[in-house]
Formats: C-alpha cells, structure tokens, sequence
C-alpha cells in the first residue's frame, strides 16, 4: 500500500491529476493550488468551473487557509455517513476552488486510502466525483479505468469504503442541510 500511496502522492506533487476510491464514489483530484491541474481536472470531468469543487483533508491542521480561521472547527468525519462543509473561504481558496460561491467545501474524509494521500503530500486535495458532469459516477474499478486511465496520470487501486453514493453537504456557520445524503 505505501507503494500506491507514493505514487500517488509523486503524480499529485508533479501537477498530475489522480482518480481513486473515496468513503462513497470514486474521485478525480488535484492539489488544489495548482491551478493547470485544476484546469485540466476541469477539462476531463467537462465540469462548468462556476460550480466549485470539493476539498478533502485528512485532518483539520491540512484545512489551515484554505477556511476562514475564525469559522469554528468542523465536527469530526464519521465513516458512515460522510459530511462536505461549507465554511467561509481562507486566503488560499481561489476561484478555481470555489467558482462563484462564497464558500469552500471541505471534507475531513475518513477513507483510509483517500486520508493516506493527503498524508502523503502533507495537504488537501481536490475530490470531486469520477465523471462527467451530469453522468453516472464510476461505481467500480473496471468502470473508472475505461472512462478514465487515459486522462489522469495515476488510478489508485482500491473500492470505495462502505458508504455510497456523494455525501451530504451542510453549512459549516449554520448547520443546515444544503444537501440531503444520497444513496
């Protein structure tokens, strides 16, 4: 697994752009101050760049200016029911990150292999699910190497964790349900 992890990591450090399993769907992900990487994340999902995109961390430290350091903690992630927050936007989250919203939407994601990666590179990562835009999300291996193998630069070997489907999303200041989990 370290093996993985690690290239991973070299194909994220080298402005590359990854597909691999996260608690519920596969994602795609970039470092998130890369702004080719971005771009070319964008250029693969077919994704409109005023919708945003999606952090995860695999621990709040990871999430320093990427939030507002005055929006309160986020509430540990619970595997089964995984949790995307909306907080206000720190000085590192640029308009690539959060397209035209006034939030950013981070996770502290519990996948074992997804917190590995951030580990790994010391930081968050781009998570955004493996598809594209308004089509069906890679709901295997199989799947996510036909539609994505030949544009991403590294496909992390592994299933998803227990939960399925995206997860629900709140805001961080108000606690309400922006979106309902979905299965």
């Amino acid at each position: 697994m370290k093996m993985i992890i690690a290239r991973a990591a070299n194909a994220l450090l080298g402005g590359g752009v990854i597909a691999y399993p996260t608690e519920g769907v596969f994602g795609l992900g970039c470092m998130p101050d890369d702004a080719d990487a971005l771009r070319r994340l964008l250029a693969i999902k077919q994704r409109d760049p005023a919708k945003g995109l999606i952090l995860i961390a695999s621990n709040e430290e990871q999430l320093q200016g990427w939030i507002a350091a005055d929006c309160g903690a986020i509430p540990p992630a619970d595997p089964s029911s995984p949790i995307t927050w909306i907080a206000p936007p720190g000085p590192l989250a640029s308009e690539l990150i959060r397209g035209i919203n006034k939030g950013i939407a981070v996770r502290l994601t519990r996948s074992p292999i997804a917190a590995a990666i951030c580990d790994a590179v010391s930081s968050p990562i781009v998570s955004t699910s493996a598809n594209i835009a308004g089509k069906p999300v890679a709901q295997n291996q199989f799947v996510l190497r036909r539609n994505f193998a030949a544009c991403v630069d590294y496909v992390v070997p592994g299933d998803c964790d227990s939960s399925s489907g995206p997860s629900e999303i709140r805001d961080l200041v108000t606690g309400s349900t922006l979106r309902p989990r979905t299965a």
